[in-house]
């Protein structure tokens, strides 16, 4: 048997910030974000709700897709920059919550890529025979570190949650390749300043090093499970700017409705985007039964990581 998702859920808050809103804040206008980054509305966090609460609605959905009780969950990951607290991890605050006890539950820090290493940290621990079913959830509330008064930043980020449950898939479905990587001398160009805690970013390295890293590990994962790019049914790139996903589509070779786009609607929610993404368009009837997915990832660290899945249970 194969290791794959088999039950997917998501959450975002209520609250819309449209590039209108964002006009009577900083010095900027919703032509410039569009075109720039393809952003149009993010959705943004009450002051009461944090990175836990929507990581624990994002599970509780997925695991009623999957047809499963908390109870049939026997490891939590949660992949977050912005926890609640230093500790106890977010991962503990879903453990609470769902009432369970007694089973390993952490979280992940790989910034936007940390969804990807945390699939991939689960495929390991069910390949391996050591846990059936494990949750794997990405819940990001960047709201928390922004400086709303930096339009090179403030235009860019959203909040939400997306979770999935991985566990054994049939025959030949499930996770047929994956790549991991870090570049740690990159760190300086996307941080969290110690003096604010505000996010500070080098856009322009950043920008480089995702048109050069993104499309770079979708050849690497696709290689490694025997596959060509013509093989791709879909690609769910992590959610940042419209014209990194756009240099790797057009390098990949893949038609726009091949490639999911959904940081028009959410902007980038780290490592929330690419299970939020997913949940999308398979809502969307975008993903069917059998086709081959690449999902990848790329953050701050610099981190990126990224992954085959050939669909279904």
């Amino acid at each position: 048997m194969g290791v794959g998702i088999i039950g997917v859920g998501a959450y975002v808050p209520e609250n819309i910030v449209t590039n209108k809103d964002l006009e009577d804040m900083v010095d900027t206008n919703d032509e410039w974000i569009r075109t720039r980054t393809g952003i149009e509305e993010r959705r943004i966090a009450s002051e009461d709700m944090d990175t836990s609460h929507m990581a624990i609605i994002a599970a509780k959905n997925a695991l009623a897709d999957a047809k499963l009780e908390a109870e049939d969950i026997e490891l939590i990951l949660v992949a977050t920059a912005t926890p609640d607290n230093v500790f106890p991890t977010v991962a503990c605050m879903v453990q609470e919550a769902l009432s369970l006890t007694n089973i390993p539950a952490m979280d992940i820090s790989a910034a936007c890529a940390g969804f990807v290493y945390g699939l991939v940290t689960a495929y390991q621990y069910i390949e391996t025979n050591t846990y059936k079913n494990i949750l794997v959830i990405g819940s990001e509330k960047f709201s928390k570190i922004i400086d709303w008064s930096d339009k090179n930043t403030c235009v860019l980020f959203g909040d939400g949650a997306g979770a999935v449950v991985i566990s054994n898939v049939t025959g030949d479905k499930g996770i047929l390749s994956f790549e991991l990587g870090a570049d740690g001398s990159g760190g300086k160009h996307l941080l969290v300043d110690n003096e604010t805690d505000f996010i500070t970013m080098n856009g322009k390295e950043v920008f480089k090093f995702a048109v050069r890293q993104l499309p770079q590990s979708c050849i690497n994962v696709i290689e490694k499970a025997g596959l060509t790019k013509e093989d791709i049914n879909f690609l769910i790139p992590h959610q940042a700017n419209i014209r990194i996903i756009d240099a790797a589509r057009e390098r990949l070779g893949l038609k726009q409705d091949k490639v999911s786009t959904t940081v028009r609607k959410h902007g980038n929610t780290s490592a929330a985007s690419i299970p939020l993404a997913l949940y999308e368009e398979l809502e969307n009837g975008k993903i069917f039964d059998g086709d081959i997915i690449v999902i990848v990832g790329f953050g701050g660290g610099l981190t990126w990581g990224s992954l085959v899945i050939k669909w279904g249970k």
